[in-house]
C-alpha cells in the first residue's frame, strides 16, 4: 500500500482525469498544484503542499500545445526540486518531439535528445513513458526510463472479440514490424505483413507495395501514433483493394491533428483503437469508430513497483488473460 507521508502524485494541465485514475488505483490523494499561465505565455508552477523527502510523481503527456506542455514539465520539476523534493519521477505517457529522433537531412536538429537533456538539467531523476517513437530514444537519457508499452493490452482487447476469420497484423512500415510481431505473438494463429511506403515529408506519406497477404483475412493496422490520418488511410485503402475482408487499426497515441478525426469518420475504417495517453478531442468522442481504453491501471501498477523497487517487467502478465 503506498503511503502519502512519502509519496505525491501532480497533474499539471494535460492528463488530469488519467491521474485521477492513477490515484484512484494507488489509493491515494492526487497532490494539489497550481499551474498558472499569465497573459504574456508565462508559466508559474506552485506545488501547494508539502514535498519535502517525498518520491514526487509529475503526470503529463507533452501533447498539443507541446512546447507549453513541456515548460510545465521543467518548471514543476524546478519547483519541486527547489521544495527539497527526495525524488522526482516524470510519468510522461506521451514524449513529444520523439518523432524527431534522428538527423534524416543536413542540418536537421535530433529534438528528442534535447528534451531528454532538459529534462536531465532540470532535476528528473527517472521517466516513465509509453511506446516511444523509436525504442533507441531511451539512449537519449543518462537518467533510469521505463518505456512502457500498451501493446499486450491491445492484444487482450482484440483477443476478447474472437475473431472467426484469419487474423492478420500490419504494420504500416519497416520500423514498426517488431511492434506488428510483438502484438502478432499475443493473437493466436494471427500472421503478420508490411506495408512498404515512402514518406515525401512530415505528415505526407505514400502507400507503395504490401508485403505479405491480407486477402480474405481480418487486418489490424498497428502503429504507435496517429497524427492527421493521412498514411493511416493510405494504407486501410490498399488493405481492402488486396483482398482484406475487415480492416482495424490500433495505436497508444491518438494525436489525431487536423482533419484526422473527419477522416477517420469518412473512412471504410471498421474501428480505431486508441489509449488515453493523449486526451481524446471532443470531436472524436462522437465517432462511433473510435474506441478508447485506458492505460491508468498499467501506470498505476508501474508507480507502485517503483516505489517498492520491485521489477516494473513483470507488470505486462497482467494483459495476458
Amino acid at each position: 500500500m503506498m503511503s502519502e507521508k512519502n509519496t505525491v502524485v501532480f497533474a499539471l494541465s494535460s492528463n488530469i482525469e488519467l491521474a485521477d485514475e492513477i490515484c484512484g488505483h494507488l489509493n491515494i490523494n492526487r497532490g494539489k498544484i497550481d499551474v498558472r499561465h499569465f497573459a504574456d505565455g508565462e508559466i508559474l508552477i506552485e506545488p501547494l503542499e508539502s514535498v519535502r523527502g517525498k518520491h514526487v510523481y509529475i503526470i503529463q503527456s507533452t501533447c498539443a500545445p507541446v512546447s507549453e506542455t513541456y515548460m510545465e514539465v521543467l518548471i514543476a520539476i524546478d519547483a519541486c526540486h527547489r521544495a527539497s523534493a527526495d525524488e522526482i519521477t516524470i510519468v510522461m505517457p506521451y514524449y513529444g518531439y520523439a518523432r524527431q529522433d534522428r538527423k534524416a537531412r543536413a542540418r536537421q536538429p535530433i529534438s528528442s535528445k534535447l528534451m531528454a537533456n532538459l529534462l536531465t538539467t532540470a532535476g528528473a531523476d527517472r521517466v516513465v513513458t509509453i511506446d516511444l517513437h523509436a525504442p533507441q530514444i531511451q539512449g537519449f537519457f543518462d537518467i533510469p526510463t521505463d518505456d512502457l508499452t500498451a501493446v499486450a493490452m491491445i492484444g487482450q482487447y482484440y483477443r476478447a472479440k474472437d475473431f472467426a476469420d484469419e487474423i492478420v497484423v500490419v504494420s504500416p512500415d519497416h520500423g514498426g514490424a517488431t511492434r506488428a510481431r510483438k502484438l502478432s505473438d499475443t493473437i493466436p494463429n494471427s500472421t503478420i505483413a508490411i506495408i512498404d511506403k515512402r514518406r515525401t515529408k512530415p505528415n505526407v506519406a505514400e502507400a507503395m507495395n504490401l508485403i505479405g497477404d491480407v486477402n480474405g483475412k481480418i487486418a489490424i493496422v498497428i502503429d504507435d501514433m496517429v497524427d492527421t490520418a493521412g498514411s493511416l488511410m493510405g494504407g486501410i485503402d490498399m488493405l481492402y483493394e488486396k483482398g482484406a475482408k475487415e480492416v482495424y487499426a490500433a495505436c497508444t497515441h491518438g494525436i489525431l491533428s487536423g482533419p484526422a478525426v473527419e477522416r477517420i469518420a469518412n473512412s471504410q475504417i471498421k474501428e480505431l483503437l486508441i489509449t488515453n495517453t493523449i486526451p481524446l478531442r471532443e470531436e472524436a468522442k462522437h465517432v462511433e469508430k473510435i474506441k478508447q481504453i485506458s492505460v491508468g491501471y498499467m501506470l498505476a501498477k508501474a508507480i507502485e513497483a517503483i516505489q517498492d523497487h520491485t521489477p516494473v517487467s513483470t507488470l505486462f502478465d497482467l494483459f495476458n488473460d
